[in-house]
């Protein structure tokens, strides 16, 4: 797609298909702020991730006895095939006709949305998200999950977490470790953030709720509430 927009999401699972179920008001709100921002220009490769149900697989297997990351990792990694898939149907015409499941797949790219799950093990979608973002010369990443912020510790085990709106590279590293761990519930995986501190590319984590947000962001209208790396 030379000469578009391009921006890359990393859609978290947990926007798709969360703990209470599926988010229709999100899919719904999702589809017609993406088709808003087509018709101004704009061309996304949209990262799907696993989410709830890449957990409840890879629980499952552990309780019958699967236990090697690998391929745990493998399940996860299915998980996100199917989710990118359905999300794919969802936009119809406008989406590529098949998804990008490896990090070789050579795609001719000419509709407005290209749709991706995850590659091989080792890491999360996050990763294939900076990877496509390098390759067809998107400037930042856009992490959408259920958080609003990056905080210096999980605020769901202190109390006195703070919330951190711009952070560094060097300095986020510090927080997500350097390991990747199948299914582990990160803002941006460790794996991804050294690629990304690498090529230099700004990952914003946003609420996917929030969608005014990531319009801000795009548009470079106003502050937004979520956290920028760089």
């Amino acid at each position: 797609m030379k000469n578009k927009k391009v921006i890359v999401l990393s859609l978290g699972g947990s926007m798709i298909n969360g703990s209470a179920g599926f988010n229709l008001d999100f899919l719904k709100n999702f589809r017609a702020f993406i088709l808003k921002q087509i018709k101004k220009g704009y061309c996304f490769i949209i990262v799907c991730g696993g989410g709830r149900v890449c957990r409840e697989y890879q629980g499952a297997a552990k309780m019958v006895g699967i236990n090697k990351d690998i391929d745990l990792d493998w399940i996860g990694i299915f998980t996100t095939h199917f989710n990118a898939n359905f999300m794919r149907i969802l936009f119809g015409k406008l989406a590529q006709e098949e998804i990008i499941k490896k990090e070789t797949d050579k795609i001719k790219w000419t509709k407005p949305l290209l749709f991706s799950g995850g590659w091989k093990p080792g890491h999360s979608t996050d990763y294939d998200a900076v990877i496509l973002a390098k390759k067809y010369g998107a400037k930042i990443v856009v992490n959408l999950s259920n958080i609003e912020y990056v905080y210096d510790k999980d605020p769901n085990k202190f109390a006195d977490a703070q919330k951190i709106e711009n952070i560094n590279w060097q300095e986020f590293r510090k927080i997500v470790g350097t390991k990747w761990v199948p299914g582990a519930n990160l803002p941006f995986d460790p794996i991804a953030s050294r690629e990304a501190q690498k090529n230099k590319l700004k990952v914003a984590v946003i609420n996917g709720k929030n969608l005014i947000e990531l319009e801000k962001l795009i548009s470079g209208e106003g502050k937004i509430v979520g956290t920028i790396i760089s």
